[in-house]
């Protein structure tokens, strides 16, 4: 059954890339517009989680009708984001340029490049990272680095590491090489590049909790983990569409605190991420694509225990600096980078890990 299931999950996203981007505009936007309906309609569980997530965004005194307003739109714009994927090939390099709208600290981002020093931006999963990606290359970037654990099928996880590489990026598969992952990240902020890692949800035994919309979340603490080791300039990014247009919001460089731990500035640089991340969400809300579980509120107490406990040091080890959770930054990009397919379901932008 499982062979199957591959074969099937290939043979769908074989048939995105292949068929919608050769289909007209118009057409293909339609369809997928149908398929948000249809999904918003039959609450599965993508669809109810999303609307236990947005409940926190909008406040409990929001009505129930306000928050199906809010999931349904927010439906519209997840399936505007895989409709982007599947026909990213068709759209011009000038319409990328052309209908980006970036505010903040862009200039500043090059700026640090120019001079050497490297930069982190981290992101939510908000709007269309790829189509951001493409931008900011073509912006001058050159290239950026990011990971992607491995998919299943394998013939899955190929496509969408060729995808993301045609774009430009370099896409560092979390197992199967020869190298470490964190010293490869480390390795290009130290040359001057850039790397993005989407962090909004981690559930690994590495993960941060922080208070996110006034209750306790577990994201992801690669990003700041890296900029205290590299002296990299970790920016945080949010993301949102206006109309026809893209939007991205470069915040200003969070610096690494002069007291402490390398655990503790971590945290308090991963607890500064989450309130910027906040506010960009609470702005835009529709356009955060979280069908799946990040507050705690919401795991099964039990894994949860089971995978906090493997964050425990050894007696007599300092877990700040062990290897262990330093090369922990990897899951901090691949098991936050978990987008369920196209029909709400777990597909290609799932890292196949499962919720604690």
């Amino acid at each position: 059954m499982q062979a199957l299931r591959d074969r099937l999950t290939s043979a769908g996203y074989a048939f995105g890339w292949t068929v919608v981007r050769k289909l007209p505009e118009a057409w293909a936007r339609g369809i997928f517009m149908l398929v948000a309906e249809v999904a918003w309609r039959r609450q599965g569980r993508g669809v109810q989680q999303l609307e236990a997530n947005l409940r926190r965004v909008i406040g409990p005194d929001a009505t129930g009708t306000q928050l199906r307003q809010v999931s349904r739109a927010g439906m519209r714009s997840y399936l505007r984001y895989w409709l982007e994927v599947f026909r990213f090939q068709a759209i011009p390099r000038e319409t990328i340029l052309s209908q980006m709208r970036a505010t903040g600290a862009e200039k500043t981002a090059f700026a640090f490049m120019a001079a050497g020093r490297g930069v982190i931006f981290a992101l939510p999963h908000m709007g269309n990272w790829e189509q951001a990606g493409a931008w900011i290359i073509l912006r001058g970037a050159g290239s950026f680095t990011t990971v992607a654990e491995r998919l299943r099928p394998e013939r899955l996880f190929d496509r969408f590491v060729a995808f993301r590489e045609s774009l430009g990026m370099e896409v560092l598969p979390l197992t199967g090489g020869t190298r470490s992952v964190f010293g490869v990240l480390a390795q290009r902020l130290r040359a001057g590049r850039l790397v993005c890692l989407p962090c909004d949800r981690d559930l690994t035994a590495s993960g941060v909790e922080v208070t996110f919309f006034g209750e306790a979340a577990r994201m992801a603490a690669g990003p700041a983990a890296l900029a205290v080791q590299t002296g990299a300039a970790l920016m945080p990014v949010t993301l949102w569409y206006e109309g026809e247009y893209w939007h991205a919001h470069i915040y200003d460089e969070l610096p690494v605190p002069a007291e402490g731990t390398r655990k503790e500035k971590v945290a308090a640089m991963t607890q500064q991420m989450a309130g910027l991340f906040e506010s960009g969400i609470r702005e835009h809300p529709a356009d955060w694509h979280m069908l799946q579980k990040v507050f705690v509120a919401d795991l099964d107490p039990d894994r949860l225990a089971a995978v906090t406990a493997k964050a425990l040091p050894a007696e007599g080890t300092d877990s700040a600096e062990s290897a262990g959770a330093m090369e922990s930054t990897a899951h901090a990009v691949t098991v936050s980078d978990a987008r369920p397919g196209p029909d709400g379901a777990s597909g290609a932008g799932s890292t196949g890990s499962a919720d604690p």
